[in-house]
């Protein structure tokens, strides 16, 4: 802080001369340099999701923006792993929410739900990349309970995810209150806009969570689609690939994961991350349901980062 005051001051003095206006810039140049800069980011002048176009124009609605802006901006190393992250899981994902009619953009709720960790859980109980809760996984077909959680595996839970979207969309007709519901559940968002009048979401006035719910959605959608304009320099090398596996399917109990993992040539660390639907140490299964497990062969094991492409090319430019 002194040398800053010293600097600024200096550079005060020879700015009153014209003759000595490069040795203010110097000056100030290097009172500059001595602390991080702070910059804040630009602001759309409009946002799109799922299709629907919204101006932020209206003081609160650019006003949430900004916070969430910023927010993922100053917000480093969070940011940067879920680009990274995302260039594993967006093509495991897309094709799934296009087959199943909903907008690619709730890439981005997924994102925001779990910061794209399989293994995410949240404090309330809810798990897996879109965070559903015990109850609500079950609602949506999927197994969960203490020896399989069908809410970590990725196809399955995007699947029961699509699910529960185009049932709100139907209800709504409207993505925004769509998006909201998945935070607020859609009990209380029919509530509220019925008791408020509005047609949409974005005009309740919610608890804080879910009002920013909707706009951290739109902000990291905006810095996804250009990382560079927001300060986030990423090399091809710095992404994480898609991991490509083998599919053995299994309709019996397995005793030992770790010598099952064993005998299939790979380790038991390798076997439970790329399968953490199997919460146990064995697989119970006295009905004898078909499982599909992932084996990752070893060309994915054991990558060359300098070999990976990135899925949207805007991450790296």
């Amino acid at each position: 802080m002194m040398k800053k005051t010293i600097l600024t001051a200096i550079a005060a003095v020879l700015m009153q001369t014209s003759c000595a206006q490069q040795y203010a810039e110097e000056y100030a140049h290097g009172a500059e340099q001595s602390h991080a800069a702070v910059v804040a980011p630009h602001i759309p002048d409009e946002a799109t999701f799922a299709g629907e176009r919204l101006r932020l124009d209206r003081y609160d609605l650019r006003e949430r923006m900004d916070r969430e802006l910023i927010s993922f901006c100053y917000m480093h190393s969070s940011t940067l792993l879920i680009i990274k992250r995302a260039n594993r899981y967006f093509p495991v994902v897309e094709p799934i929410l296009r087959e199943c009619g909903v907008p690619e953009d709730f890439k981005y709720l997924m994102a925001i739900e779990s910061s794209l960790l399989v293994q995410t859980v949240s404090p309330a109980g809810a798990a897996g990349l879109w965070q559903f809760m015990e109850s609500t996984g079950r609602e949506y077909g999927l197994e969960v309970n203490s020896n399989v959680d069908e809410r970590f595996n990725v196809e399955k839970s995007t699947r029961a995810a699509c699910a529960y979207l185009k049932e709100a969309y139907a209800k709504y007709g409207d993505w925004w209150s769509v998006a909201a519901s998945y935070n607020a559940g859609q009990g209380r968002i029919t509530k509220e806009l019925e008791h408020q009048g509005e047609e949409s979401a974005l005009d309740l006035w919610l608890n804080t969570e879910t009002s920013r719910y909707m706009f951290r959605i739109m902000a990291l959608k905006a810095i996804m689609e250009a990382p560079r304009d927001y300060g986030f320099i990423i090399s091809p090398t710095q992404l994480y690939p898609p991991l490509e596996y083998d599919t053995v399917s299994v309709s019996t109990g397995i005793e030992s994961l770790s010598a099952w993992a064993e005998e299939h040539g790979v380790s038991y660390y390798q076997l439970k991350d790329a399968n953490r639907w199997l919460r146990g140490r064995g697989l119970t299964n006295k009905s004898g349901k078909r499982y599909e497990i992932l084996i990752i062969r070893p060309e994915s094991a054991h990558y060359d980062p300098e070999e990976t492409v990135p899925h949207n090319p805007a991450w790296c430019r």
